[in-house]
């Protein structure tokens, strides 16, 4: 391998999160940034989200069109974006190491229990696993595969003019080994940005019995198939799952000329906004079989039906030639774990703080791979404060300490940023319910304390839908008292 070669910041993902930092960290002067990804277009999940809901209110955009803007936005603003490569491990001292996953009473404490509890499956093109390379492609496309990547505009909050010096911050910084269509490289950066996105669960992680057919997919397999190349995907499609998502797969395969014969979901309800779900039943006629999983694949060479089974221990088959698996998600967490970052109990992805710090100075983490998932806007949000806090450390910014830990007791699964740290509170922290909560009120207590109460949702929380708590109770959390917990009331 040649001698490493060195950048100023690594950014490791290019989707929302991963550009979105890039384009800041360029426009401030922060050195050569350098944005990579696996993926042969720069534009993570929403190059092959073919549907609206993205950009703003005052200029909507489809996925592709938004993937588009962020990738010449970086381009413009002076960021280098590779693609075709990956990032197969840290370099240099500390790596690879024991995961990270603290717990009770272990800030940042390490624990190689968690080491490959999410299985097997290829990820279906999240702001992937990425990594740099000189032999690596740079951008010489949109996302969509036309013209050059040079923006015009794209609404980034923050952006930064100051040029950073760059003797400043982190004299030594870590390294990654990466491969491309050159061959194999280290980068070493001051600093590294992990934007890997998410991923969803495939049948073999999700423990699904039957045969191995063709015609089973993951949303993210199912949108490139359709959308980036062009591919039919059968005539009788079963959806799993009824969150937004899923309803996505479902406008998908409608798109491909297939019928959806069901959504098939193990919840009460779906788990979409109420006009959603009674446009799929009403104007598409698609049956939502609720409190129902699925049992088994059947068929040999090309699926043939999926037997489920109801609440009531009935079991039906239904046939189709193809399924689709969505939601489920989990971060795409693997370089973030041979990096031996403290990861979160709750997310599985790095343990951050309001600024988005990891437990291993230098790194630093936003968008997907910290909570599985929250839309591509906010993603986006994340990497450009991200970036704030980028500028701040290679300034000279002491890197801080880990911090008291953030938690959530049941039905809650997870929050995210999940460190308390003096850096100062994120713009809002987002969670997750496991069990469907009527008008509840969240109470944030410290050692017996109550620090804050508030009520997040009007109506009910749902599980797979965000729920956001406010962050201006931080100063009375003790720095040096016990973990905060949030619990539902």
């Amino acid at each position: 391998m040649t001698s490493p070669r060195r950048v100023d910041v690594l950014v490791v993902g290019a989707g929302p999160a991963g550009l979105a930092a890039a384009a800041r960290l360029a426009a401030a002067g922060a050195g050569h940034v350098e944005v990579l990804d696996r993926e042969a277009e720069p534009g993570g999940v929403p190059r092959h989200c073919a549907h609206g809901g993205f950009g703003t209110w005052t200029r909507p955009l489809t996925g592709p069109g938004y993937a588009r803007l962020l990738a010449e936005a970086a381009a413009r603003a002076g960021a280098v974006v590779r693609t075709g490569v990956t990032a197969l491990d840290w370099a240099g001292a500390g790596a690879p190491g024991a995961v990270g996953l603290f717990g009770p009473g272990r800030p940042w404490a390490a624990d190689p229990a968690a080491a490959g509890e999410f299985g097997a499956g290829v990820p279906d093109g999240a702001a992937a696993e990425a990594s740099p390379t000189r032999t690596g492609r740079p951008c010489e496309r949109t996302a969509a595969g036309t013209g050059p990547c040079v923006s015009t505009s794209v609404p980034l909050a923050g952006s930064g003019t100051g040029r950073v010096p760059l003797g400043s911050g982190s004299g030594t910084g870590p390294a990654l080994h990466v491969v491309g269509p050159g061959g194999p490289e280290t980068v070493e950066a001051r600093v590294v940005v992990l934007a890997t996105g998410a991923r969803e669960r495939p049948r073999t992680a999700r423990l699904v019995p039957g045969t191995r057919p063709a015609g089973v997919y993951t949303t993210g397999e199912l949108q490139q198939a359709v959308h980036l190349f062009g591919q039919r995907v059968g005539t009788r499609a079963v959806v799993v799952g009824a969150e937004d998502v899923s309803y996505a797969a479902a406008a998908t395969v409608r798109a491909a000329g297939a019928e959806v014969v069901a959504l098939v979901t193990e919840h009460p309800r779906a788990q979409t906004g109420r006009a959603r779900a009674q446009t799929a039943r009403l104007c598409h006629g698609i049956p939502l079989l609720t409190g129902t999983t699925v049992a088994e694949l059947l068929g040999h060479g090309r699926l043939s039906g999926v037997r489920v089974r109801h609440r009531d221990g009935r079991t039906t088959v239904l046939a189709c030639d193809t399924v689709v698996f969505t939601g489920d998600f989990v971060p795409d967490h693997e370089l973030a774990r041979r990096g031996a970052l403290a990861l979160d109990p709750g997310t599985r992805g790095p343990a951050v703080d309001g600024t988005l710090h990891t437990s291993r100075t230098g790194v630093f983490a936003a968008g997907n791979v910290l909570h599985a998932v929250e839309r591509a806007g906010a993603a986006a949000g994340e990497g450009a404060r991200a970036a704030g806090a980028v500028l701040d450390f290679l300034a000279g910014a002491p890197w801080p300490d880990p911090g008291v830990p953030l938690v959530v007791e049941e039905p809650l699964r997870w929050i995210a940023p999940n460190r308390i740290t003096p850096t100062g509170p994120p713009a809002r922290h987002v969670l997750r319910t496991g069990a469907p909560l009527t008008r509840p009120v969240l109470r944030i207590h410290q050692d017996g304390r109550l620090l804050h109460q508030e009520r997040p949702v009007l109506g009910t929380a749902l599980p797979n839908r965000t729920l956001t708590l406010s962050a201006h109770w931080y100063d009375r959390v003790d720095p040096k008292g016990g973990m905060v917990r949030v619990s539902p009331a």
